[in-house]
């Protein structure tokens, strides 16, 4: 069984970073969704991707990975490149369009 570990991206609907804080585990899916042919609706037989483990640091969600012996794939945060810009830079008379 894998799982993945890694520290969530904010939501591109909101400004806020509430939720990237914490280091996520979950479970890479083990069998193939499937459609329902009558209702067209989306299904699977695993129920180990429904769990979504959530932990304070990498460090124990590593620990809690070994622990329980699962295979695990940590992927690293992209970290931001806050752009620095003054409020008086907008007004500038030589500011290119």
């Amino acid at each position: 069984m894998d799982a993945r570990i890694y520290q969530p991206a904010k939501t591109a609907m909101q400004s806020g970073r509430g939720n990237t804080r914490k280091w996520v585990l979950e479970m890479e899916p083990a069998t193939a969704k499937r459609i329902d042919p009558l209702m067209g609706w989306t299904s699977s037989a695993d129920t180990d991707q429904q769990v979504v483990l959530r932990f304070d640091s990498k460090e124990a969600a590593i620990a809690f990975a070994r622990r329980k012996g699962l295979t695990y794939e940590i992927f690293e945060p992209h970290l931001r490149a806050p752009k620095i810009q003054a409020y008086a830079d907008r007004f500038r008379w030589d500011r290119v369009r």
